[in-house]
Protein backbone atom coordinates (compact mmCIF):
# COMPACT_ATOMS: atom_id res chain seq x y z
CA UNK A 1 0.00 0.00 0.00
CA UNK A 2 2.96 2.52 1.05
CA UNK A 3 4.24 1.90 -2.53
CA UNK A 4 1.37 3.07 -4.13
CA UNK A 5 0.46 5.73 -1.68
CA UNK A 6 3.84 7.43 -2.31
CA UNK A 7 2.82 8.55 -5.15
CA UNK A 8 0.46 11.33 -3.53
CA UNK A 9 3.63 13.06 -2.36
CA UNK A 10 3.66 15.34 -5.37
CA UNK A 11 -0.34 16.18 -4.51
CA UNK A 12 0.72 17.16 -1.39
CA UNK A 13 -1.09 20.56 -1.13
CA UNK A 14 -4.13 18.62 -2.91
CA UNK A 15 -4.14 15.83 -0.25
CA UNK A 16 -4.15 18.39 2.75
CA UNK A 17 -6.51 20.81 1.76
CA UNK A 18 -8.75 18.60 0.12
CA UNK A 19 -10.11 17.51 3.70
CA UNK A 20 -9.33 20.37 5.38
CA UNK A 21 -12.04 22.11 3.07
CA UNK A 22 -14.35 19.00 3.92
CA UNK A 23 -14.07 19.55 7.40
CA UNK A 24 -15.08 23.20 7.11
CA UNK A 25 -17.89 22.24 4.98
CA UNK A 26 -18.81 19.86 7.52
CA UNK A 27 -18.03 22.67 10.73
CA UNK A 28 -20.63 24.87 8.84
CA UNK A 29 -23.39 21.56 8.57
CA UNK A 30 -23.36 21.88 12.54
CA UNK A 31 -24.84 25.15 12.97
CA UNK A 32 -27.59 24.21 10.80
CA UNK A 33 -29.48 22.34 13.58
CA UNK A 34 -29.33 25.03 16.58
CA UNK A 35 -30.31 27.69 13.73
CA UNK A 36 -32.81 25.38 12.80
CA UNK A 37 -33.41 25.25 17.15
CA UNK A 38 -33.83 28.53 17.25
CA UNK A 39 -36.59 29.61 14.78
CA UNK A 40 -38.93 26.86 16.65
CA UNK A 41 -37.83 28.08 19.98
CA UNK A 42 -37.61 31.77 19.47
CA UNK A 43 -38.55 32.36 15.57
CA UNK A 44 -41.91 31.48 16.30
CA UNK A 45 -43.00 33.77 18.90
CA UNK A 46 -40.99 36.63 17.98
CA UNK A 47 -42.45 37.22 14.33
CA UNK A 48 -40.75 37.14 10.38
CA UNK A 49 -38.17 39.14 11.51
CA UNK A 50 -36.04 37.15 13.56
CA UNK A 51 -36.59 33.68 11.24
CA UNK A 52 -35.83 35.50 8.21
CA UNK A 53 -32.28 36.71 9.24
CA UNK A 54 -32.06 33.19 10.52
CA UNK A 55 -33.02 31.78 6.87
CA UNK A 56 -30.58 34.27 5.95
CA UNK A 57 -27.58 33.22 7.73
CA UNK A 58 -28.63 29.20 7.11
CA UNK A 59 -28.47 30.62 3.19
CA UNK A 60 -25.05 31.55 4.05
CA UNK A 61 -23.77 28.81 5.82
CA UNK A 62 -25.07 26.47 2.48
CA UNK A 63 -23.14 29.24 0.20
CA UNK A 64 -19.89 28.71 1.65
CA UNK A 65 -20.36 25.37 2.35
CA UNK A 66 -21.17 25.04 -2.07
CA UNK A 67 -17.91 26.47 -2.44
CA UNK A 68 -15.76 24.83 0.58
CA UNK A 69 -17.49 21.95 -0.96
CA UNK A 70 -16.53 22.06 -4.77
CA UNK A 71 -12.99 23.65 -4.30
CA UNK A 72 -12.78 20.02 -2.32
CA UNK A 73 -13.72 18.02 -5.11
CA UNK A 74 -11.55 20.04 -7.36
CA UNK A 75 -9.07 18.93 -5.49
CA UNK A 76 -9.71 15.64 -4.23
CA UNK A 77 -10.15 14.53 -7.93
CA UNK A 78 -7.19 16.15 -9.11
CA UNK A 79 -5.12 14.23 -6.57
CA UNK A 80 -6.36 11.12 -7.35
CA UNK A 81 -6.52 11.19 -11.13
CA UNK A 82 -2.90 12.83 -11.23
CA UNK A 83 -1.54 9.82 -8.61
CA UNK A 84 -3.19 7.20 -10.79
CA UNK A 85 -1.88 8.74 -13.82
CA UNK A 86 1.89 8.45 -12.48
CA UNK A 87 0.94 5.25 -10.80
CA UNK A 88 0.09 3.99 -14.49
CA UNK A 89 3.41 5.48 -16.08
CA UNK A 90 5.52 3.92 -13.57
CA UNK A 91 4.14 0.97 -13.20
CA UNK A 92 4.22 0.80 -17.16
CA UNK A 93 7.61 1.82 -17.21
CA UNK A 94 8.79 -0.88 -14.24
CA UNK A 95 7.20 -3.71 -16.45
CA UNK A 96 9.14 -2.94 -19.78
CA UNK A 97 12.13 -3.57 -17.51
CA UNK A 98 11.11 -7.64 -16.92
CA UNK A 99 13.11 -10.38 -18.67
CA UNK A 100 10.85 -12.95 -20.28
CA UNK A 101 11.22 -14.33 -17.38
CA UNK A 102 9.01 -12.02 -14.92
CA UNK A 103 6.32 -11.76 -17.84
CA UNK A 104 5.91 -15.27 -18.26
CA UNK A 105 5.82 -15.86 -14.52
CA UNK A 106 2.99 -13.03 -14.15
CA UNK A 107 1.33 -12.87 -17.56
CA UNK A 108 0.13 -10.46 -19.89
CA UNK A 109 -3.92 -10.51 -18.84
CA UNK A 110 -3.09 -10.38 -15.02
CA UNK A 111 -0.91 -7.27 -16.08
CA UNK A 112 -3.57 -5.82 -18.23
CA UNK A 113 -5.82 -6.04 -15.06
CA UNK A 114 -3.81 -4.26 -12.58
CA UNK A 115 -2.59 -1.70 -14.86
CA UNK A 116 -6.57 -0.85 -15.98
CA UNK A 117 -9.14 -2.15 -12.95
CA UNK A 118 -7.08 -2.01 -9.90
CA UNK A 119 -5.74 1.17 -10.98
CA UNK A 120 -9.24 3.01 -11.05
CA UNK A 121 -10.11 1.24 -8.03
CA UNK A 122 -7.20 2.46 -6.39
CA UNK A 123 -8.13 6.13 -7.51
CA UNK A 124 -11.80 5.94 -6.87
CA UNK A 125 -10.73 5.07 -3.04
CA UNK A 126 -8.19 8.07 -3.13
CA UNK A 127 -10.57 10.04 -4.26
CA UNK A 128 -13.35 8.86 -1.69
CA UNK A 129 -10.93 9.13 1.15
CA UNK A 130 -9.62 12.53 0.55
CA UNK A 131 -13.44 13.77 0.38
CA UNK A 132 -15.07 11.69 3.22
CA UNK A 133 -12.49 10.04 5.00
CA UNK A 134 -11.94 13.25 7.73
CA UNK A 135 -15.50 14.71 6.81
CA UNK A 136 -17.69 11.72 7.90
CA UNK A 137 -15.81 11.18 11.23
CA UNK A 138 -15.74 14.88 12.15
CA UNK A 139 -19.54 15.31 11.42
CA UNK A 140 -20.58 11.80 14.03
CA UNK A 141 -17.93 13.12 16.81
CA UNK A 142 -19.10 16.80 16.47
CA UNK A 143 -22.98 16.04 16.13
CA UNK A 144 -22.13 14.08 19.10
CA UNK A 145 -20.63 17.26 21.02
CA UNK A 146 -23.00 19.08 19.45
CA UNK A 147 -25.83 17.10 21.01
CA UNK A 148 -24.17 16.94 24.76
CA UNK A 149 -23.98 20.99 24.91
CA UNK A 150 -27.86 20.93 24.62
CA UNK A 151 -28.47 18.20 26.82
CA UNK A 152 -26.63 15.58 28.51
CA UNK A 153 -29.16 12.92 29.25
CA UNK A 154 -30.27 12.61 25.64
CA UNK A 155 -27.11 12.65 24.08
CA UNK A 156 -26.31 9.22 26.23
CA UNK A 157 -27.86 7.82 23.08
CA UNK A 158 -25.55 8.75 20.80
CA UNK A 159 -23.01 7.17 22.91
CA UNK A 160 -24.20 3.78 22.31
CA UNK A 161 -25.16 4.63 18.71
CA UNK A 162 -21.70 5.44 17.63
CA UNK A 163 -19.75 2.32 19.35
CA UNK A 164 -22.02 -0.54 17.51
CA UNK A 165 -21.91 1.53 14.14
CA UNK A 166 -18.23 1.49 14.45
CA UNK A 167 -18.24 -2.53 15.37
CA UNK A 168 -20.64 -3.06 12.32
CA UNK A 169 -18.16 -1.48 9.71
CA UNK A 170 -14.75 -2.20 10.69
CA UNK A 171 -16.15 -5.80 11.29
CA UNK A 172 -17.72 -6.10 7.38
CA UNK A 173 -13.97 -4.22 6.21
CA UNK A 174 -12.08 -7.33 7.89
CA UNK A 175 -14.04 -9.72 6.59
CA UNK A 176 -14.53 -8.24 2.89
CA UNK A 177 -10.67 -7.02 2.31
CA UNK A 178 -9.25 -10.99 1.35
CA UNK A 179 -12.61 -11.91 -0.53
CA UNK A 180 -12.07 -8.73 -2.79
CA UNK A 181 -8.60 -10.00 -3.66
CA UNK A 182 -9.91 -13.42 -4.05
CA UNK A 183 -12.67 -11.40 -6.78
CA UNK A 184 -9.74 -9.41 -8.63
CA UNK A 185 -7.86 -13.04 -9.02
CA UNK A 186 -10.66 -14.32 -10.39
CA UNK A 187 -10.65 -11.24 -13.29
CA UNK A 188 -7.56 -11.97 -13.64
CA UNK A 189 -8.21 -15.76 -14.78
CA UNK A 190 -11.63 -14.14 -17.27
CA UNK A 191 -9.31 -12.11 -18.79
CA UNK A 192 -6.92 -14.60 -19.48
CA UNK A 193 -9.54 -16.52 -21.25
CA UNK A 194 -10.59 -13.87 -23.00
CA UNK A 195 -7.50 -12.40 -23.91
CA UNK A 196 -6.82 -16.05 -25.92
CA UNK A 197 -10.09 -15.78 -27.57
CA UNK A 198 -10.01 -12.30 -29.21
CA UNK A 199 -6.07 -13.39 -30.12
CA UNK A 200 -6.88 -17.20 -31.46
CA UNK A 201 -10.36 -16.64 -32.66
CA UNK A 202 -9.58 -18.14 -36.21
CA UNK A 203 -8.54 -21.24 -34.76
CA UNK A 204 -11.26 -21.30 -32.49
CA UNK A 205 -13.59 -21.25 -35.85
CA UNK A 206 -11.15 -23.38 -37.48
CA UNK A 207 -11.61 -26.07 -35.67
CA UNK A 208 -15.19 -24.79 -34.34
CA UNK A 209 -14.70 -24.46 -30.90
CA UNK A 210 -17.04 -21.96 -30.38
CA UNK A 211 -19.25 -23.51 -28.13
CA UNK A 212 -16.48 -24.84 -26.11
CA UNK A 213 -14.78 -21.79 -25.68
CA UNK A 214 -18.35 -20.22 -24.68
CA UNK A 215 -18.87 -22.75 -21.84
CA UNK A 216 -15.09 -22.14 -20.11
CA UNK A 217 -15.89 -18.35 -20.47
CA UNK A 218 -19.45 -18.49 -19.07
CA UNK A 219 -17.65 -21.31 -16.33
CA UNK A 220 -15.22 -18.84 -15.61
CA UNK A 221 -17.68 -16.40 -15.40
CA UNK A 222 -19.90 -17.62 -13.16
CA UNK A 223 -17.32 -18.49 -10.76
CA UNK A 224 -16.24 -14.86 -10.56
CA UNK A 225 -19.81 -13.95 -10.41
CA UNK A 226 -20.25 -16.34 -7.31
CA UNK A 227 -17.17 -14.58 -5.83
CA UNK A 228 -18.66 -11.07 -6.50
CA UNK A 229 -21.86 -12.17 -4.93
CA UNK A 230 -20.33 -13.36 -1.71
CA UNK A 231 -19.01 -10.27 -1.21
CA UNK A 232 -21.29 -7.98 -2.04
CA UNK A 233 -23.87 -9.78 0.07
CA UNK A 234 -21.49 -9.27 3.34
CA UNK A 235 -20.76 -5.81 2.12
CA UNK A 236 -24.45 -4.98 1.59
CA UNK A 237 -25.07 -5.59 5.52
CA UNK A 238 -23.72 -2.42 5.83
CA UNK A 239 -26.24 -0.15 4.69
CA UNK A 240 -29.24 -2.20 6.62
CA UNK A 241 -27.93 -2.75 9.76
CA UNK A 242 -26.33 1.28 10.16
CA UNK A 243 -29.94 1.62 8.94
CA UNK A 244 -31.27 -0.33 11.78
CA UNK A 245 -29.23 0.73 14.40
CA UNK A 246 -29.58 4.53 13.66
CA UNK A 247 -33.10 4.23 13.61
CA UNK A 248 -33.35 2.32 16.92
CA UNK A 249 -31.33 5.07 17.95
CA UNK A 250 -33.64 7.93 16.54
CA UNK A 251 -36.51 6.07 18.35
CA UNK A 252 -35.30 6.13 21.47
CA UNK A 253 -34.10 10.04 20.83
CA UNK A 254 -37.26 11.13 20.31
CA UNK A 255 -38.83 9.18 22.90
CA UNK A 256 -36.68 10.64 25.68
CA UNK A 257 -36.77 14.02 24.45
CA UNK A 258 -40.57 14.00 24.70
CA UNK A 259 -40.35 12.90 28.27
CA UNK A 260 -37.74 15.81 29.03
CA UNK A 261 -39.87 18.14 26.94
CA UNK A 262 -42.91 17.28 29.17
CA UNK A 263 -40.86 17.37 32.32
CA UNK A 264 -40.02 21.11 31.60
CA UNK A 265 -36.02 20.16 31.13
CA UNK A 266 -35.52 21.59 27.24
CA UNK A 267 -37.23 22.90 24.76
CA UNK A 268 -38.95 21.54 21.51
CA UNK A 269 -36.53 22.85 19.27
CA UNK A 270 -33.79 21.51 21.25
CA UNK A 271 -35.49 17.45 20.35
CA UNK A 272 -35.53 18.88 16.83
CA UNK A 273 -31.89 20.07 16.76
CA UNK A 274 -31.43 16.72 18.27
CA UNK A 275 -33.25 14.89 15.93
CA UNK A 276 -31.30 16.23 12.84
CA UNK A 277 -27.94 15.66 14.43
CA UNK A 278 -28.85 12.03 14.70
CA UNK A 279 -30.19 12.42 10.76
CA UNK A 280 -26.37 13.84 10.46
CA UNK A 281 -24.91 10.84 11.63
CA UNK A 282 -26.94 8.43 9.73
CA UNK A 283 -26.43 10.19 6.38
CA UNK A 284 -22.36 10.38 7.23
CA UNK A 285 -22.46 6.63 8.52
CA UNK A 286 -24.00 5.22 5.06
CA UNK A 287 -21.28 7.39 3.17
CA UNK A 288 -18.51 5.68 5.28
CA UNK A 289 -19.84 2.59 5.01
CA UNK A 290 -19.88 3.20 1.53
CA UNK A 291 -16.07 4.65 2.11
CA UNK A 292 -15.20 1.52 3.86
CA UNK A 293 -16.29 -0.40 0.92
CA UNK A 294 -14.37 1.30 -1.71
CA UNK A 295 -11.23 2.06 0.75
CA UNK A 296 -11.51 -2.39 1.24
CA UNK A 297 -11.62 -2.41 -2.62
CA UNK A 298 -8.85 -0.15 -2.95
CA UNK A 299 -6.51 -1.91 -0.44
CA UNK A 300 -6.67 -5.19 -1.90
CA UNK A 301 -6.78 -3.69 -5.57
CA UNK A 302 -3.23 -1.59 -4.51
CA UNK A 303 -1.93 -4.82 -2.15
CA UNK A 304 -2.07 -6.65 -6.18
CA UNK A 305 -0.22 -3.35 -7.67
CA UNK A 306 2.56 -3.44 -5.11
CA UNK A 307 3.53 -6.95 -5.49
CA UNK A 308 4.15 -6.11 -9.24
CA UNK A 309 6.53 -3.10 -8.01
CA UNK A 310 7.92 -5.89 -5.89
CA UNK A 311 9.07 -8.31 -8.92
CA UNK A 312 12.75 -7.33 -9.41
CA UNK A 313 14.36 -8.36 -13.04
CA UNK A 314 15.83 -11.29 -13.30
CA UNK A 315 18.30 -9.88 -15.49
CA UNK A 316 20.42 -7.26 -13.97
CA UNK A 317 23.16 -5.45 -14.95
CA UNK A 318 26.49 -5.99 -13.10
CA UNK A 319 27.53 -2.86 -11.30
CA UNK A 320 30.48 -2.31 -12.98
CA UNK A 321 28.91 -3.15 -16.37
CA UNK A 322 29.77 -0.31 -19.57
CA UNK A 323 28.68 0.20 -22.93
CA UNK A 324 31.55 -0.57 -24.38
CA UNK A 325 32.69 -4.23 -26.32
CA UNK A 326 35.47 -4.37 -29.13
CA UNK A 327 33.38 -5.04 -31.95
CA UNK A 328 36.81 -5.83 -34.07
CA UNK A 329 37.43 -8.69 -31.42
CA UNK A 330 37.93 -12.06 -33.25
CA UNK A 331 35.17 -14.15 -31.26
CA UNK A 332 31.84 -12.70 -31.07
CA UNK A 333 30.26 -14.96 -29.56
CA UNK A 334 31.04 -17.96 -27.37
CA UNK A 335 29.61 -20.76 -25.03
CA UNK A 336 31.99 -22.44 -22.32
CA UNK A 337 29.54 -24.92 -20.65
CA UNK A 338 26.55 -23.10 -20.96
CA UNK A 339 23.46 -24.45 -19.09
CA UNK A 340 20.27 -23.06 -18.34
CA UNK A 341 16.68 -23.73 -16.53
CA UNK A 342 13.83 -22.04 -16.73
CA UNK A 343 12.91 -20.02 -13.63
CA UNK A 344 10.54 -22.85 -11.41
CA UNK A 345 11.86 -25.89 -13.63
CA UNK A 346 13.48 -28.64 -12.57
CA UNK A 347 15.57 -29.78 -15.41
CA UNK A 348 17.65 -27.97 -17.96
CA UNK A 349 16.43 -26.89 -20.99
CA UNK A 350 20.73 -26.17 -22.25
CA UNK A 351 23.04 -28.39 -20.91
CA UNK A 352 26.89 -27.82 -20.91
CA UNK A 353 26.46 -26.04 -24.64
CA UNK A 354 30.10 -24.99 -25.94
CA UNK A 355 31.30 -23.37 -28.96
CA UNK A 356 32.73 -20.28 -30.81
CA UNK A 357 31.76 -18.06 -33.30
CA UNK A 358 34.17 -15.68 -35.07
CA UNK A 359 33.16 -11.86 -35.64
CA UNK A 360 31.56 -12.06 -39.39
CA UNK A 361 30.45 -16.18 -39.74
CA UNK A 362 27.37 -17.20 -40.56
CA UNK A 363 25.90 -19.69 -38.28
CA UNK A 364 22.79 -22.19 -38.42
CA UNK A 365 21.14 -23.90 -35.98
CA UNK A 366 18.89 -26.42 -36.38
CA UNK A 367 17.27 -29.42 -34.35
CA UNK A 368 13.91 -31.48 -33.59
CA UNK A 369 10.89 -29.20 -31.93
CA UNK A 370 11.85 -28.11 -28.44
CA UNK A 371 15.20 -29.16 -28.59
CA UNK A 372 16.44 -25.75 -27.24
CA UNK A 373 17.01 -23.27 -30.67
CA UNK A 374 15.28 -20.33 -29.69
CA UNK A 375 16.22 -20.60 -26.03
CA UNK A 376 19.72 -20.56 -27.03
CA UNK A 377 19.58 -17.44 -29.17
CA UNK A 378 17.63 -15.94 -26.45
CA UNK A 379 20.26 -16.35 -23.91
CA UNK A 380 22.78 -14.25 -26.21
CA UNK A 381 20.46 -11.54 -26.89
CA UNK A 382 20.22 -12.04 -22.77
CA UNK A 383 16.43 -12.15 -22.68
CA UNK A 384 17.36 -14.39 -19.79
CA UNK A 385 20.63 -14.97 -17.53
CA UNK A 386 22.63 -18.19 -17.73
CA UNK A 387 22.41 -20.87 -15.21
CA UNK A 388 25.79 -22.03 -15.28
CA UNK A 389 28.90 -21.54 -17.52
CA UNK A 390 30.16 -18.59 -19.29
CA UNK A 391 28.86 -16.39 -22.23
CA UNK A 392 30.87 -13.91 -23.88
CA UNK A 393 29.94 -11.68 -26.63
CA UNK A 394 32.90 -10.05 -28.31
CA UNK A 395 35.18 -11.41 -25.45
CA UNK A 396 33.80 -10.11 -22.92
CA UNK A 397 31.42 -11.31 -20.46
CA UNK A 398 27.45 -10.55 -21.61
CA UNK A 399 26.65 -9.45 -18.03
CA UNK A 400 29.53 -6.64 -18.10
CA UNK A 401 27.92 -4.84 -20.82
CA UNK A 402 24.97 -3.03 -19.68
CA UNK A 403 21.88 -4.39 -21.12
CA UNK A 404 20.80 -1.55 -23.09
CA UNK A 405 24.32 -1.41 -25.41
CA UNK A 406 23.92 -5.37 -25.49
CA UNK A 407 20.58 -5.04 -27.55
CA UNK A 408 21.30 -2.04 -29.55
CA UNK A 409 23.94 -4.16 -31.05
CA UNK A 410 21.81 -6.96 -31.19
CA UNK A 411 19.31 -7.08 -34.32
CA UNK A 412 16.52 -10.33 -33.72
CA UNK A 413 13.42 -10.79 -35.68
CA UNK A 414 11.83 -13.31 -32.95
CA UNK A 415 9.68 -16.44 -34.00
CA UNK A 416 6.29 -14.65 -34.31
CA UNK A 417 6.33 -11.19 -35.93
CA UNK A 418 5.34 -8.73 -34.20
CA UNK A 419 3.80 -5.98 -36.01
CA UNK A 420 2.44 -2.65 -33.68
CA UNK A 421 -0.28 -0.26 -35.23
CA UNK A 422 0.34 2.92 -37.22
CA UNK A 423 2.16 2.65 -40.74
CA UNK A 424 4.61 -0.21 -42.35
CA UNK A 425 7.10 3.16 -41.97
CA UNK A 426 6.70 3.60 -38.02
CA UNK A 427 7.31 -0.53 -37.93
CA UNK A 428 10.52 -0.26 -39.57
CA UNK A 429 11.85 3.03 -37.87
CA UNK A 430 11.46 1.19 -34.43
CA UNK A 431 14.65 0.01 -35.76
CA UNK A 432 16.44 3.30 -36.07
CA UNK A 433 14.26 5.71 -35.13
CA UNK A 434 16.08 8.86 -37.46
CA UNK A 435 16.60 6.62 -40.50
CA UNK A 436 16.70 8.06 -43.87
CA UNK A 437 14.40 7.45 -46.86
CA UNK A 438 17.46 6.13 -48.62
CA UNK A 439 18.04 3.54 -45.21
CA UNK A 440 14.33 2.54 -45.54
CA UNK A 441 14.62 1.69 -49.10
CA UNK A 442 18.06 -0.16 -48.78
CA UNK A 443 16.05 -2.24 -45.70
CA UNK A 444 13.10 -2.87 -47.86
CA UNK A 445 15.08 -4.30 -50.65
CA UNK A 446 17.16 -6.34 -48.65
CA UNK A 447 14.18 -7.96 -46.81
CA UNK A 448 12.49 -8.34 -49.55
CA UNK A 449 9.63 -7.03 -48.75
CA UNK A 450 9.95 -3.96 -51.47
CA UNK A 451 7.90 -5.21 -54.02
CA UNK A 452 4.62 -6.48 -52.11
CA UNK A 453 5.00 -2.25 -49.98
CA UNK A 454 5.88 -0.76 -53.04
CA UNK A 455 2.58 -2.04 -54.89
CA UNK A 456 0.38 -0.56 -52.38
CA UNK A 457 -0.85 2.93 -52.97
CA UNK A 458 0.43 4.68 -49.93
CA UNK A 459 3.96 2.51 -50.17
CA UNK A 460 5.52 2.79 -46.87
CA UNK A 461 2.52 5.20 -45.52
CA UNK A 462 -0.13 1.81 -45.74
CA UNK A 463 -1.76 1.22 -42.79
CA UNK A 464 -0.78 -1.65 -40.31
CA UNK A 465 -3.95 -2.55 -38.55
CA UNK A 466 -3.55 -3.89 -34.69
CA UNK A 467 -1.07 -7.26 -34.62
CA UNK A 468 -0.33 -6.51 -38.51
CA UNK A 469 -4.11 -8.52 -39.31
CA UNK A 470 -4.38 -6.78 -42.32
CA UNK A 471 -0.82 -8.29 -43.61
CA UNK A 472 0.09 -12.09 -44.52
CA UNK A 473 2.60 -14.18 -42.67
CA UNK A 474 4.78 -13.76 -44.95
CA UNK A 475 4.97 -10.08 -45.58
CA UNK A 476 4.75 -9.21 -41.95
CA UNK A 477 8.00 -11.52 -41.66
CA UNK A 478 9.50 -9.49 -44.17
CA UNK A 479 8.72 -5.96 -42.31
CA UNK A 480 10.38 -7.96 -39.02
CA UNK A 481 13.35 -8.53 -40.66
CA UNK A 482 13.56 -4.96 -42.52
CA UNK A 483 12.66 -3.47 -38.92
CA UNK A 484 16.64 -5.54 -37.98
CA UNK A 485 18.12 -4.95 -40.95
CA UNK A 486 18.09 -1.04 -40.69
CA UNK A 487 19.67 -1.59 -37.31
CA UNK A 488 22.66 -2.33 -38.91
CA UNK A 489 23.76 -4.12 -35.59
CA UNK A 490 27.17 -6.07 -35.81
CA UNK A 491 25.30 -9.34 -34.50
CA UNK A 492 22.05 -10.22 -36.29
CA UNK A 493 19.26 -13.21 -34.75
CA UNK A 494 16.61 -14.81 -37.20
CA UNK A 495 14.84 -16.95 -35.58
CA UNK A 496 13.02 -18.97 -37.72
CA UNK A 497 12.10 -15.81 -39.28
CA UNK A 498 11.64 -16.55 -42.88
CA UNK A 499 9.23 -19.51 -41.89
CA UNK A 500 5.91 -18.00 -44.19
CA UNK A 501 8.26 -17.42 -47.25
CA UNK A 502 8.65 -19.15 -50.14
CA UNK A 503 12.05 -21.31 -51.02
CA UNK A 504 13.02 -18.70 -53.76
CA UNK A 505 12.22 -15.51 -51.50
CA UNK A 506 13.93 -17.37 -48.74
CA UNK A 507 16.97 -18.08 -50.73
CA UNK A 508 17.37 -13.85 -52.05
CA UNK A 509 16.70 -12.72 -48.20
CA UNK A 510 19.59 -15.24 -47.16
CA UNK A 511 21.62 -14.30 -50.25
CA UNK A 512 21.12 -10.48 -48.96
CA UNK A 513 22.11 -10.95 -46.04
CA UNK A 514 25.58 -13.21 -46.46
CA UNK A 515 26.35 -9.77 -49.07
CA UNK A 516 26.00 -7.36 -46.19
CA UNK A 517 28.57 -4.77 -46.30
CA UNK A 518 29.20 -4.49 -42.97
CA UNK A 519 30.02 -8.40 -42.86
CA UNK A 520 28.10 -9.16 -39.24
CA UNK A 521 27.80 -11.84 -37.26
CA UNK A 522 24.57 -13.88 -38.25
CA UNK A 523 22.43 -16.73 -36.42
CA UNK A 524 19.52 -18.20 -38.53
CA UNK A 525 17.48 -20.48 -36.70
CA UNK A 526 15.06 -22.74 -38.49
CA UNK A 527 13.83 -25.86 -39.39
CA UNK A 528 14.48 -25.94 -42.78
CA UNK A 529 18.41 -27.58 -43.82
CA UNK A 530 18.07 -25.11 -46.66
CA UNK A 531 18.05 -22.24 -45.00
CA UNK A 532 21.32 -23.22 -42.62
CA UNK A 533 23.11 -25.22 -45.03
CA UNK A 534 25.46 -22.89 -46.37
CA UNK A 535 26.40 -20.97 -43.49
CA UNK A 536 29.74 -21.27 -41.71
CA UNK A 537 28.74 -23.38 -38.79
CA UNK A 538 26.21 -25.28 -38.38
CA UNK A 539 24.73 -26.18 -34.56
CA UNK A 540 22.75 -29.34 -34.27
CA UNK A 541 20.70 -29.39 -31.24
CA UNK A 542 18.91 -32.06 -29.46
CA UNK A 543 17.03 -32.20 -26.17
CA UNK A 544 18.97 -29.35 -25.03
CA UNK A 545 22.57 -31.23 -25.98
CA UNK A 546 24.99 -29.48 -28.66
CA UNK A 547 25.01 -33.08 -30.32
CA UNK A 548 26.69 -31.45 -33.90
CA UNK A 549 28.85 -28.43 -34.96
CA UNK A 550 30.70 -28.17 -38.11
CA UNK A 551 29.19 -27.17 -42.00
CA UNK A 552 27.18 -29.25 -44.10
CA UNK A 553 29.35 -31.54 -45.47
CA UNK A 554 31.39 -32.40 -42.49
CA UNK A 555 27.55 -33.03 -40.57
CA UNK A 556 26.70 -34.93 -43.14
CA UNK A 557 29.17 -37.39 -42.43
CA UNK A 558 29.41 -37.35 -38.42
CA UNK A 559 25.89 -36.53 -37.01
CA UNK A 560 23.18 -39.20 -37.22
CA UNK A 561 20.73 -36.36 -36.57
CA UNK A 562 21.56 -34.23 -39.07
CA UNK A 563 21.71 -37.14 -41.43
CA UNK A 564 18.25 -37.78 -40.47
CA UNK A 565 17.06 -34.27 -40.74
CA UNK A 566 18.62 -34.14 -44.12
CA UNK A 567 16.98 -37.11 -45.24
CA UNK A 568 13.63 -36.38 -44.31
CA UNK A 569 13.66 -32.92 -46.02
CA UNK A 570 15.64 -34.06 -49.22
CA UNK A 571 14.06 -37.78 -49.70
CA UNK A 572 17.38 -39.52 -48.48
CA UNK A 573 19.00 -37.32 -51.70
CA UNK A 574 22.45 -35.70 -50.53
CA UNK A 575 22.85 -32.20 -51.45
Amino acid sequence: MKKVLIYLKKYIKETIFAPLLKMSEALLELFVPIIIANIVDIGIGSGTDYIVKQCLILFALGLFGLLFSVSAQYMSARAAVGMATDLKSDLFRHIQKFSYAEHEKIGASTLITRMTSDINQVQSGVNLTLRLFLRSPFIVFGSMIMAFTLDVKSALVFVVTIPLLSVVVFTVMAVTIPKYRNVQEKLDSLMLTTRENLSGVRVIRAFCKEKDETEIFNDKNIVLNIAQRAVARISSLTNPMTFVIVNISAVVLIWVGAIRVDNGDISQGTVIALYNYMAQILVELIKLANLIVSITKSIASAGRISKVFDVEDSVLDSLDAKDYFDLNSEIAVEFKNVSFRYPDSTENSLENISFAVKNGETIGIIGGTGSGKTTLVNLISRFYDITDGELNIFEKPINSVTEKFLRDNIAIVPQKAELFKGTIRDNIKMGKINATEEELSVALKLSQAEEFVMKKDEGLDCKVEQYGKNLSGGQKQRIAIARALIKKAPVIILDDSASALDLATDAKLRKAIKELPDNPTVFIVSQRVSAVMNSDKILVLDDGELVGIGTHEELQNTSDIYKEICSSQFGGEER
